[in-house]
């Protein structure tokens, strides 16, 4: 079923999350908009201005690794000054109702666990821009860190004190999915009974494969984003709206 308006949509909406056991988020690019972060694909999206930088040419060249530190600080006025939109209220309300056993998100930005979920229940499986990480030890470091050193070095990108290259906890282009939270995330998208995929063009993968996963397991797929996709024949509920206004009636304060 396409919802042909709103309130159609929200009732619709309601019914299927009101009888739901366990309700499954899937969430991308889409429903961070509304909070200021740019996405990827979209004219004016983030790969439209940059390249993005692959992981192998970022291990091969320091160029690259000063490049890819460089575009992060560029960014950071929009990730700081992020706050929760509507639809992060929405699932953490949610959440909070017991009906959602974890979260999926492509997203970077840390503001699901910012909206008050558990960061042990949110399955990041493209990481998190938020902090850096170590390559070869895996020590955690602070963005003040690396930046404090980034600029007093001439603006080239810090080591480790190992050795290793430091990188934000992301997951670039040719690096490998973090085993740990692929099956985290099929886990969940086997056992629920609504699987709500928003904001998603649901065109990257493996993780596109997870709305199908959970329709062939037994569970509502729902699908809120503004423009079509792929899966859209699939769900049993398809929302072409904005997912603010879509999911601002879910939030309970």
């Amino acid at each position: 079923m396409i919802a042909s308006d709103l309130a159609t949509a929200t009732e619709a909406l309601r019914d299927l999350l009101e009888g739901a056991r366990a309700i499954v988020p899937f969430t991308g690019a889409g429903i961070s908009t509304e909070c200021g972060i740019p996405d990827f694909r979209s004219p004016g999206g983030l790969w439209t201005k940059n390249r993005p930088i692959d992981f192998g040419d970022f291990l091969a060249s320091g160029e690259m690794r000063d490049e890819a530190w460089r575009r992060r600080f560029a960014m950071e006025e929009s990730f700081a000054q992020a706050r929760p939109g509507r639809g992060h209220r929405a699932l953490a309300s949610l959440y909070r109702a017991g009906k959602v056993p974890g979260l999926i998100t492509q997203n970077i930005d840390n503001l699901h666990q910012a909206s008050g979920i558990d960061a042990a229940d949110i399955v990041e499986l493209h990481g998190n821009t938020t902090y850096a990480l170590c390559l070869e030890c895996g020590e955690r470091y602070e963005l003040s860190w690396v930046r404090e050193r980034f600029e007093s070095n001439g603006h080239h990108a810090p080591d480790c004190a190992c050795g290793g290259f430091v990188k934000t906890a992301t997951v670039s282009f040719g690096q490998a999915m973090p085993a740990d939270a692929m099956q985290r995330a099929e886990g969940l998208s086997r056992n629920c009974d609504v699987f709500l995929a928003i904001g998603s063009s649901l065109v990257v993968w493996p993780a596109a494969g997870f709305p199908l996963m959970a329709k062939r397991s037994g569970a509502s797929l729902v699908i809120i984003n503004r423009e079509p996709t792929e899966f859209d024949d699939l769900a049993d509920l398809v929302i072409h709206d904005d997912i603010g206004a879509v999911l601002a009636p879910f939030i309970n304060q």
